[in-house]
């Protein structure tokens, strides 16, 4: 790790015991059955935590969608060409995306981000993009590494530096999307290595792969990492040799959270990997970290029982782009406003909900 990387590195401090003591008090005393809203409550009192303080709010939101290409895609792991990557990366500077519709729905703001896509993109006014392309898509890692380590170490941190500019603008919540044609092939192959199992149970089929497809992809997986498992000594090694800009970049984008004390929601498969990569960077990093949904991809759930972190959504959902860290926002904020304002059983004087006694 370089010393740019360790001197972000060395401001983190866990999330405040005292705010989150407090939050949890606060739902103790709202009129209703004691933990009844879930998961939902944990990340209410896990927001006040990483925020220092037990009044929470969700005002300003923000999505971060890293693009960027992969040269494995020349290995034909794949349904469509890399060309798509700027397709829908220019569509999403226009708002014409998926996520993008969800986010206006959502009250979250958009930014598309180039961080390696093979060719220049043009920017649409919507949701202008920021370019931060550290090169015009990875190597094809069946034939060389990916990326060279300090490309690896560049992408981390400008994925840091995108959450330190969410920062300066007064952002409360951020959330991880990703465009890349080839990247659920990328992140099966670094999930492969950093859970040390074999990739033929964590590769799925990506956006439509058939059968014949599927075989193809889990075997140029399984190649790259029995190629490269002995050289992979660390989390930026295993970046470079396999992985993404995109995935560099979110990881950055987990570990800014725990810099700047921003919640970053999770969004599937993809960025679940990117999220155990920065636990494994820096441990006590996914106590920044919100799960929005399990990912239908085979290692989804995989990766959240890793981390430890329960999902708000089950719902099947494999599209990307941080559609499901989307779809969760206006569940948070409903629960955020259940804690802010609703009556407390003082207030309606009616006595409150005690713990169940252990009958067994």
């Amino acid at each position: 790790m370089n010393e740019e990387l360790k001197n972000y590195l060395s401001v983190i401090q866990p999330p405040d015991k005292k705010a989150m003591d407090t939050a949890r008090l606060r739902w103790a005393h709202v009129a209703k059955p004691l933990n009844s809203l879930g998961v939902l409550e944990d990340d209410i009192v896990k927001i006040a935590g990483i925020r220092e303080n037990s009044l929470v709010t969700l005002k300003k939101r923000g999505l971060l969608i890293l693009c960027a290409d992969n040269g494995i895609v020349e290995e034909g792991v794949t349904q469509t060409g890399m060309e798509v990557t700027a397709v829908v990366a220019e569509n999403m500077t226009r708002g014409n995306s998926s996520v993008c519709i969800m986010a206006k729905r959502a009250g979250v703001d958009v930014f598309p981000v180039d961080i390696g896509v093979a060719r220049d993109l043009e920017s649409g006014s919507t949701y202008p993009l920021i370019n931060r392309k550290i090169a015009y898509g990875t190597k094809n890692f069946s034939k060389t590494n990916a990326m060279t380590r300090n490309e690896a170490v560049q992408a981390i941190t400008t994925g840091i530096e995108l959450m330190g500019e969410l920062s300066e603008k007064g952002y409360d919540l951020a959330a991880t999307g990703e465009m890349g044609i080839g990247n659920t092939t990328t992140s099966s192959a670094v999930a492969a290595l950093l859970l040390k199992q074999d990739p033929m149970g964590l590769t799925g089929r990506g956006a439509g792969l058939n059968d014949a497809g599927l075989i193809k992809k889990r075997k140029v997986i399984r190649e790259a990492v029995t190629r490269n498992s002995p050289n992979c000594q660390d989390e930026i090694d295993i970046l470079s040799a396999v992985g993404g800009f995109d995935l560099a970049g979110m990881t950055g984008i987990f570990l800014g959270g725990a810099i700047y004390r921003i919640p970053v929601l999770l969004d599937g498969f993809i960025s679940a990997v990117a999220a155990l990569l920065a636990e494994r960077i820096y441990p006590g990093c996914r106590d920044f970290m919100i799960a929005s949904h399990v990912s239908a991809e085979p290692a989804g759930r995989i990766l959240l029982e890793e981390l430890g972190l329960s999902p708000l959504i089950q719902a099947g959902m494999c599209l990307g782009e941080g559609t499901g860290a989307i779809a969760a926002v206006p569940l948070l904020q409903m629960a955020a406003d259940v804690y802010s304002t609703m009556s407390s059983f003082e207030d309606i004087e009616i006595e409150a909900y005690k713990p169940m006694e252990d009958r067994s």
